[in-house]
């Protein structure tokens, strides 16, 4: 069942939530269709790249956030395969906020333990736009906090389509029998197999779709959505979000 919300519960006087967020339940690894950020800009007569630095504010507020509870994994849907049939001058704007955000923020994130990743791929990112995130993935390697992890021009299909090719490489050059390819072995050609499938799934904005996101590895993931435009999205929203997931019990197929 699939839940929508759009409301928050207001702050204690201390500026902090009131949603009583259990330690004990926390979801591991938290994914976040960052949604909205050209609509927030229309809504506000401004023009759509104000809208995405708007939402650039916003990744750095939940980042701390997530920080601060002992999430373990927060992926960010930062823009897909299918983003650069947008207009240039908007791709061009996207692909310098990476480099802006991870150049403006590294400092803090080593100083607050949180290693950057990436998943997506590498060719046909402009050059400034992968040095930036090659330095902060070098930079923040020893970090073993909160895994910040950006996808970056990934596309889902792709993923699956690439790993697809790998399987039948190895079943070609004997590596493997194809009557023991199984669902780990797909899983270990993801660009995520490092890490555990999302928990939790958020989307922002009003839009109930997975747009190519992770479609192998939400098969069990939580799903929250609300119509809240990601620059407005607050932590009160996120930390609702994931009290809602710990109120919910995951059978995975089971009774």
């Amino acid at each position: 069942m699939l839940h929508k919300f759009t409301q928050w519960l207001p702050k204690k006087d201390d500026g902090r939530t009131n949603l009583m967020v259990e330690n004990n339940n926390l979801p591991r690894h938290i994914a976040i269709i960052m949604d909205g950020n050209g609509r927030w800009a229309k809504e506000k007569g401004l023009p759509r790249i104000a809208g995405h630095r708007a939402g650039m504010r916003t990744v750095k507020n939940i980042t701390k956030a997530a920080n601060e509870i002992g999430i373990k994994i927060l992926t960010l849907y930062a823009f897909s395969t299918e983003n650069w049939k947008r207009p240039k001058e908007e791709v061009d704007y996207l692909m310098k906020l990476p480099q802006e955000f991870l150049v403006t923020e590294l400092e803090e994130l080593i100083e607050n333990n949180v290693q950057v990743k990436m998943v997506g791929e590498e060719a046909g990112l402009p050059p400034y736009t992968l040095e930036a995130v090659k330095t902060a993935i070098e930079k923040t390697k020893e970090n073993d906090g909160l895994i910040l992890n950006f996808a970056l021009n990934y596309g889902s299909r792709n993923e699956m389509v690439n790993a697809v090719k790998q399987i039948s490489t190895d079943v070609i050059n004997g590596d493997i029998a194809v009557e023991d390819i199984n669902e780990e072995t797909i899983s270990n050609k993801m660009l995520t197999s490092s890490f555990s499938d999302p928990d939790l799934l958020i989307r922002t904005s009003g839009e109930i779709r997975l747009s190519n996101f992770m479609l192998w590895q939400l098969a069990y993931t939580e799903l929250w959505f609300t119509d809240v435009r990601w620059p407005d999205f607050t932590r009160e929203h996120f930390y609702e979000a994931i009290r809602d997931y710990q109120q919910r019990s995951r059978r995975y197929g089971s009774i």
